[in-house]
């Protein structure tokens, strides 16, 4: 069963008055008054689509981002490419689907204590979409390692973009490169360390751990509550 993601429209429009307000005063209580005022919908009405103003605003801005760069992977022809360029093709479609100013302000926004949790799952949910989008099918503890991975990934190569004044930031893009190559070399090692006969009576204990750690559930299915298709 194939469902379509709510988007709720009143915040939507309510993101877009509010974009023009965030270079200039931030994901805070000021863009949030000017946002309401400029879409026309009433404060009760814009409370309900965002509880916690600007906050909301900043972490639907963040889920557009997500949704463009899905559009933009299923647009873009990959077969020719292997996986590690897959992979860094959907982080640079992830940069490259918002603006930067507004990302950094978003920043200062889940750097706050109160925020950061909900920080860290926006970015998760971002490396799993790039996963999902990717074909990936694990559903052990690979699934975690690849999504914290990949986290790792990103959030660096977020931080180095902020600060990169290089021609359409192509020292970013070398970056994450060298980032994805760095992955790749780790997983590498780790096949080389499961192959080791030498090693494999020392691993059994942890691998039998391990094994018995599975995806969330849900994972992989799109006709129940809680999973990816009928999140808000």
């Amino acid at each position: 069963m194939n469902t379509t993601a709510y988007i709720d429209p009143t915040r939507e429009k309510l993101l877009d008055a509010a974009i023009s307000h965030v270079v200039f005063d931030g994901w805070g209580p000021e863009t949030f008054r000017n946002a309401v005022a400029d879409s026309g919908f009433s404060e009760t009405l814009a409370r309900v689509a965002a509880p916690r103003g600007s906050a909301d605003l900043a972490a639907a801005y963040h889920k557009r981002g997500d949704r463009e760069m899905i559009a933009a992977l299923e647009a873009a022809d990959l077969s020719e490419m292997r996986f590690r360029d897959r992979i860094a093709e959907a982080v640079w479609l992830r940069l490259m689907a918002v603006d930067r100013e507004l990302v950094r302000r978003g920043m200062a926004l889940f750097s706050l204590p109160h925020y950061a949790p909900e920080g860290t799952r926006l970015v998760l949910e971002t490396c799993d979409a790039i996963w999902t989008a990717l074909g990936d099918t694990s559903r052990d503890v690979n699934w975690y390692t690849k999504r914290a991975t990949l986290a790792g990934v990103c959030g660096s190569t977020v931080l180095y973009w902020l600060g990169d004044e290089s021609e359409e930031f192509a020292d970013t893009r070398a970056f994450l490169d060298r980032r994805i190559d760095n992955v790749m070399q780790f997983e590498k090692v780790k096949a080389q360390v499961r192959e080791n006969k030498a090693l494999s009576p020392l691993l059994a204990v942890p691998n039998a751990i391990l094994g018995a750690i599975k995806a969330p559930a849900g994972v992989g299915r799109d006709d129940i509550p809680g999973t990816r298709s009928s999140d808000t």
